[in-house]
Parts: structure tokens; sequence; C-alpha cells
């Protein structure tokens, strides 16, 4: 049986939120960000383990959001990197050689569910071609490329367009050498899956709801305030 590890990336420090703590500290329906997220990967009966990468400046305050959410699938607290890359790099040295399977997902989606993660690692697990599997959902709204002035340069074609989020489910060995290759030849990706894409990676796409959403800016707090007090009351 294979063994599941989810890496939960919260080193970041939340500059555009504007407040102390930043977005993973930010409390919303009586616990922090990252607290509903955790709660989301404790509760998937397909993860084994978690591993929480917390910004270096507040491991301390990160391992009391994990006391708080109750969590007991949390091995390791470890400090994040100057980008989001090197702190899942970091994530992954912890993890070595234990895992089947890594999941990673930004600290900062809270609405993520249990169905959806457990979905997504299906959907990795019953495609043997694939090398990992990423939630997303196509881009409704029309997108254009803008130069620098500001003006538009072309109109993409949106039916070929999607919208990626996290949770992205990879291969661990896959996942590992990637980051290597990358780290070796000095490349920076937009996400994880970019890092294995470069290396020949086949990447499955697993649609996923638009609420799963970042918590970017403070207008994101009182949408994700919404929605967790509405999924409590269908409880």
């Amino acid at each position: 049986m294979s063994r599941n590890v989810a890496i939960i990336v919260a080193g970041g420090d939340g500059t555009r939120l504007g407040r102390e703590g930043g977005k993973q500290l930010a409390v919303v329906a009586g616990m922090p960000v990252l607290g509903h997220t955790i709660a989301a990967f404790e509760a998937c009966a397909a993860v084994d383990a978690i591993v929480v990468v917390a910004h270096p400046s507040r491991v301390g305050e990160y391992t009391a959001v994990v006391r708080q959410s109750g969590a007991r699938k949390v091995e390791s607290i470890v400090p994040g990197g100057e980008t989001r890359q090197d702190s899942v790099a970091n994530g992954l040295v912890v993890v070595g050689q234990s895992a089947d399977i890594i999941i990673v997902h930004d600290g900062a989606r809270p609405l993520v569910t249990p169905a959806l993660i457990e979905e997504t690692i299906r959907g990795l697990v019953e495609d043997a071609s694939a090398s990992g599997a990423i939630v997303g959902h196509p881009s409704y709204d029309t997108v254009k490329s803008v130069v620098e002035e500001g003006y538009v340069e072309t109109t993409e074609d949106r039916e070929r367009l999607w919208l990626v989020q996290t949770p992205q489910v990879f291969r661990a060995v896959v996942l590992r050498d990637a980051y290597a290759r990358a780290a070796a030849e000095g490349f920076r990706g937009t996400d994880d899956a970019s890092i294995v894409e470069r290396t020949g990676g086949r990447i499955r796409l697993i649609l996923g709801p638009r609420d799963n959403i970042k918590v970017t800016v403070p207008e994101d707090l009182v949408v994700v305030e919404r929605l967790l007090a509405e999924r409590a009351v269908g409880l």
C-alpha cells in the first residue's frame, strides 16, 4: 500500500493581505486560515501524513495552529525558504524517501475539502501514464496577452486555457527528481506542475470547484468566512 504525504506550504509573509501575521494566521469561522486547511487534510482518509512548511519567523505560532486544529497526522513543521519553490524543497527534504505519493497544497486555500483531495489522489493512482494530477477549472473569462505599455497584444484561445489551483499530487520519485533538476539548472516554476512538466512529466487535470480560492487580499477573507458558514449550516 502506498504512503501519501501532504506538504502544506505556508511559508509566505502575506504582505498583500496587509495584516499582522499574514494570511495563514487570519482567523475565519473561529480558526486561523491554516487551521482550516490542515483540518481538511487531517479528515482525508487518503492522506497518511502531513508536513507543514512555516514562515521561518512564525514556526511557534504555526505549531499552535496545528494544536488548535486537532491534527494528529502532522509529523513535522519546518521553516520555509525565500520562495515558494524553496519552501516545497525544504518540505521534500523532510519527507525524504518515506512517501510514494506527495500532495502539495497552499496553506492559504482553506476551502479545500477531503473529497477533493481524495479525488485528486485517485486521479493520479488510476492513471498509470500520469506523473501528476492537479486541480483546476476552465477559464470562464476572456484572457488577453498584454504588452508592457498596457495595450492588448492578442486574445488567447479560452477553450485551451485552465486556471490551476492546489492540491497538486505527484509520484514522489518524479517530483523529487524534477526539483533536483530545477535546483541544478536554476529553473523557477510558477507551480509544482510546471517543474515536473519540463522534465517530460505528464500532468492530468482534475476539475475542481471555483470556490477553492487562495486567500491573498482582505476581501478574500469575507468570501471564505461566508462559505465556511454555509458549509457549517449544511452539516
